[in-house]
């Protein structure tokens, strides 16, 4: 496995993550199952975890698998919301990201924290408190590197004045180019990595999902706009073309898509996430995948005519 660096803030993982959110979902595997996905994941090379305390008990089944091969590996987890609960909102006070950091240290099992993530910015806490609280813990020895999580180029600019900020987690794909804009310019000026979630677009770049694929009930991307039928119709296109290039290359449409990632920067370390082993090794493999600057080039116009329809998240979140 390939190894990159955030930035440069000196923390080297493996050229794609792991995200466990999905492995405290409803319809994932049993829990012996998940640590054995995890531990084959170490094994097959992958060195950075993502977590947070916010995904019910993933820290503790990631703290587990990972506890016997905690060396070889990066873990990344996230502060900032009321007793860690999402439905309960947003809390990056200074004593919660304590608290917390606490909390994820026993759940995890470890004695310090690789990455710490505030993990949406909170409006009623300056960031440059949040900052300045990871930082007092990095000095502690129980944080060694400082996040952020879906936060804007102001935000991201007034904490890495205060602490310089080693990675930035946002969604980024071929299905949501926004970080683009300004984002990414950014973090290339700052010296900040960037680690893509859903980088397979929730499963809608896989080539997987079209407008007939009826989805589980407990499938939280029935709640999601870009998962309406009709949204799924009218997004179909970027499929196709993920699919073709698949194709062209030998490859599989999820392998094109990351290996798209991979491509735009050398700072960018997506953590696709599975529950399943061929799943996890299909992924891997899209290091291999090789993109010419006149292929990016010619995918990167065509994506540029294409319109994604729908909002990412509903209008209540």
């Amino acid at each position: 496995m390939k190894t990159r660096k955030l930035g440069e803030s000196g923390l080297e993982v493996s050229a794609l993550g792991f995200g466990c959110m999905g492995l405290s979902f409803p319809n994932a595997p049993a829990k012996a199952e998940s640590i054995k996905l995890i531990r084959s994941a170490v094994e097959h090379g992958i060195t950075f975890f993502d977590t947070a305390q916010g995904y019910g008990d993933n820290e503790l089944l990631v703290g587990e698998a990972l506890e016997p091969l905690r060396r070889e590996v990066a873990i990344a987890t996230k502060f900032g919301f009321k007793n860690g609960n999402v439905r309960f909102g947003l809390d990056s006070r200074p004593e919660n990201i304590r608290a917390t950091a606490e909390a994820s240290l026993k759940r995890l099992r470890t004695d310090v924290i690789d990455l710490f993530y505030q993990h949406r910015p909170d409006p009623n806490v300056p960031v440059e408190d949040v900052a300045g609280t990871v930082k007092d813990l990095i000095q502690e020895g129980k944080v060694k590197y400082f996040g952020l999580s879906e936060a804007n180029a102001e935000t991201i600019r007034r904490a890495h004045a205060v602490l310089s900020v080693s990675a930035l987690q946002s969604e980024y794909s071929m299905f949501y180019r926004e970080p683009e804009n300004e984002i990414i310019p950014t973090l290339e000026e700052l010296g900040i990595g960037l680690v893509p979630f859903s980088p397979l677009g929730k499963g809608f770049l896989t080539g997987t999902i079209n407008a007939e694929v009826a989805l589980d009930k407990n499938d939280i991307r029935n709640m999601l706009p870009r998962f309406s039928k009709e949204n799924r119709a009218a997004n179909q296109v970027l499929v196709d073309l993920v699919i073709s290039i698949a194709k062209d290359k030998n490859a599989t449409p999820a392998q094109i898509a990351l290996g798209w990632l991979l491509a735009q920067k050398p700072f960018i370390v997506p953590i696709p996430g599975t529950s399943k082993l061929y799943r996890l090794q299909e992924n891997m493999a899209a290091i291999s995948v090789s993109l010419t600057n006149e292929e990016l080039n010619k995918i990167n116009s065509v994506l540029a005519t294409i319109k994604i329809v729908g909002e990412r998240y509903p209008a209540s979140l």
